[in-house]
């Protein structure tokens, strides 16, 4: 995965798009990795995922709420790239496995781990990975479309990873079987696309605002 399309400047050629242009038209800078950049972003975003987490979550009558932690989630994957994405996640699940209150609902601590949501929380790391690495090809497309292929690759990591690793914690802590685990967990896929949808939105402001993280996206 080392050699993920994000590591490459990206060609933005639309006249009327005068962000872009601004970036094509720059000369490309000299690239500098910073390791305390690194640190401060992946810090930022485990800060920023922590806070998504212990807004007050939206009730669904089951023991799994819908909260915004996989918005913050899909944002680092999707901003940072694959790899400082995953280790921004990383930070945040170390944190609050170490006992600090910043899962859903206020909680915290290795107690987590005995919960239906458990398979929800332990896939986020792969989804922040894989919507960081379908960026890297969502940000090569035209400028009209990138909205688009920024919000399936949010979609597409969120199935793939949050919600099948969901299912498989609902069979092992709840007893359900993989159908029924289907079923319950498809009362969040409507919540899922409205979290994506802002992801891209997001991501899109935050790259025209700060043109250099397209990049730096590793």
């Amino acid at each position: 995965m080392s050699s993920a399309p994000e590591h490459e400047i990206i060609a933005l050629t639309t006249p009327d798009d005068a962000p872009d242009a601004a970036i094509a038209t720059a000369p490309a800078p000299v690239a500098r990795r910073s390791v305390a950049t690194d640190v401060a972003l992946i810090a930022t975003f485990a800060a920023f995922i922590a806070v998504c987490a212990i807004v007050p979550a939206i009730p669904t009558g089951t023991p799994v709420p819908i909260t915004l932690q996989t918005f913050g989630v899909v944002l680092a994957g999707l901003v940072l790239g694959w790899k400082r994405g995953a280790l921004a996640v990383l930070l945040y699940l170390a944190v609050g496995l170490a006992g600090l209150p910043v899962f859903a609902e206020g909680t915290g601590g290795v107690a987590v781990l005995s919960k239906p949501s458990v398979g929800y929380l332990l896939a986020f790391p792969f989804a922040a990975a894989l919507a960081g690495y379908l960026a890297g090809y969502a940000l090569r497309l035209p400028t009209a479309w990138r909205y688009v292929g920024l919000f399936l690759s949010g979609l597409v990591a969120s199935i793939l990873t949050i919600h099948v690793g969901g299912i498989v914690g609902l069979h092992l802590t709840l007893g359900l079987s993989y159908s029924e685990a289907f079923v319950f967990d498809l009362k969040y896929w409507p919540g899922d696309i409205a979290k994506n949808l802002l992801a891209a939105g997001v991501a899109l402001a935050v790259f025209r605002a700060y043109p250099d993280l397209l990049r730096t996206r590793r």
